[in-house]
């Protein structure tokens, strides 16, 4: 049996030796030093009694110790929560149920749980000998949340076997684009929190890749890029919006950047384009779900408004279940060996998504073109019913965006007195212009029907984000 994860991450620190893998301020970590953190922390926990099962959360920055933090949560086989920033109250305490132990870098925390500190848990010995990894393939290995943007945020559980089975670390499981993607971040820009399932999937395929890691708490766009001399970072939809804006006003030399992942949310074909052309060919668009991981990459030679093809079994179907042939819309079902397996003490929800036979239903609508490639066009719930009539705010908010005075579009359904509902759209105007109803309205009139064209703008300056970095559209619903 394959030793669990995160046996192969310390063998690729052990391997990395005396080689840079995390830049933090002034501070130089190579692998073997960063390997020597895991082995005090692992060992502090141990001391403290943490042991296989138990549910430890993680409420940590960016630094080499709290990297060095998680990977010990599971070499002990805990049951790890990532607690990342900008949570409410009610939220963080949905987050932290359950939890006998909190790790923290922070100065105070109250919870009813054992509270260790990374200070304390440092000061354990370091033996010298290689952490020994507890977690067993059944035990849940870590509950990542969804952002929350259509409630409180669910629990994703991924056992121990998912996270062994995951590709990050095993370059002969690199999947074509990853391939391309992996020596372009020989500088990973990291940030906010290492609880990012993102953060740390793409963190650890750097490392595998013989790159650093290169920590900015509070990174600022495209300032930091240049100061780190970051070769790649995780983006956006919203922040390559700015970051295009912000470089095509005041140019900066960005020389030494090779690879954006832009993740979370689709991106317009034309706004990939503008991207490429101001940027040069570094966007690499992900699509992937909490519950599922990456399910398709397109890299810069990919055609706009593609996502590649999927290195996962993918199915399009129907509403009754039925597979639908190559060019046909219906739902994505996904299946990969690094998949959740269920929301948390959940069985009920978690029977509408994940299936007996193994299958996750994404709830995302798209199509397999001939080639194989993926295309979205839609969720399955971002929906809104005119007249009884069900249509997808994907669509709406694509022909949105291509108008030239459109910068960021974002759809939601508005109570109304004669349709039931209606669509009211909510727009970043592109810097200089001021977009008009009227040309919204025709716009996507002549592209759509009628009864999708916005009956209501109101125009914002940014859109709301989640804690996770999802547009909000909670919020825009909200306040409109």
């Amino acid at each position: 049996m394959a030793e669990q994860f995160p046996g192969a991450v310390l063998d690729l620190l052990e391997a990395a030796g005396d080689r840079p893998v995390f830049e933090h301020g002034d501070r130089v970590v190579t692998g073997h030093q960063l390997l020597s953190l895991v082995r005090r922390v692992t060992n502090g926990l141990r001391a403290r009694g943490v042991r296989p099962g138990d549910g430890l959360a993680l409420l940590l920055g960016v630094s080499p110790e709290a990297f060095a933090a998680v990977l010990a949560a599971h070499a002990v086989g805990a049951r790890v929560v990532g607690v990342r920033p900008g949570l409410t109250a009610g939220q963080r305490a949905h987050l932290l149920a359950g939890t006998a132990f909190h790790v923290t870098d922070r100065e105070t925390v109250t919870a009813e749980a054992v509270v260790l500190t990374l200070d304390a848990l440092l000061t354990a010995d370091d033996d010298g000998t290689r952490p020994r990894i507890s977690g067993r393939p059944r035990d849940v290995a870590r509950l990542v949340h969804t952002s929350g943007s259509t409630g409180m945020p669910k629990a994703c559980a991924q056992t121990y076997a998912a996270m062994t089975a995951a590709w990050a670390v095993h370059p002969d499981r690199w999947p074509p684009a990853v391939r391309e993607l992996a020596p372009r971040l020989e500088r990973f820009l990291v940030f906010g929190t290492l609880a990012s399932q993102v953060m740390m999937e793409y963190g650890l395929l750097a490392l595998a890749a013989g790159g650093t890691l290169v920590a900015d708490a509070t990174p600022v766009l495209p300032d930091s890029l240049v100061r780190h001399r970051a070769t790649g970072s995780v983006i956006t939809v919203a922040r390559l919006t700015r970051l295009v804006a912000n470089v095509r006003e005041r140019p900066v030399d960005l020389g030494a950047l090779r690879a954006l992942m832009v993740s979370g949310s689709p991106i317009d074909a034309a706004r990939l384009r503008e991207a490429a052309d101001v940027l040069g060919p570094v966007v690499f668009h992900g699509y992937g779900q909490t519950e599922t991981g990456m399910i398709s990459m397109a890299t810069p030679d990919d055609e706009p408004g593609t996502l590649g093809v999927p290195p996962v079994e993918v199915e399009v179907r129907d509403a009754d279940g039925t597979p639908l042939p190559p060019g046909t819309d219906g739902e994505l079902f996904v299946r990969t060996p690094s998949q959740g397996c269920g929301y948390w003490r959940e069985p009920a929800l978690s029977a509408e998504v994940f299936t007996a036979d193994g299958w996750v239903r994404t709830r995302d609508i798209g199509h397999l073109d001939t080639q194989g490639r993926l295309r979205l066009t839609g969720r399955a719930r971002d929906v809104i019913i005119v007249n009884a009539n069900v249509f997808y705010a994907g669509p709406v908010e694509r022909v949105l965006a291509g108008h030239p005075a459109v910068a960021e579009a974002y759809v939601v359904a508005a109570p109304d007195e004669n349709t039931g509902e209606t669509v009211h759209a909510f727009v970043v105007p592109a810097p200089g212009r001021t977009p008009r109803l009227d040309e919204l309205r025709a716009l996507v009139a002549a592209d759509l029907g009628e009864d999708t064209a916005p009956t209501r703008l109101t125009l914002i300056e940014d859109v709301p984000l989640t804690p996770a970095g999802k547009p909000d559209k909670r919020a825009l619903a909200a306040g409109g």
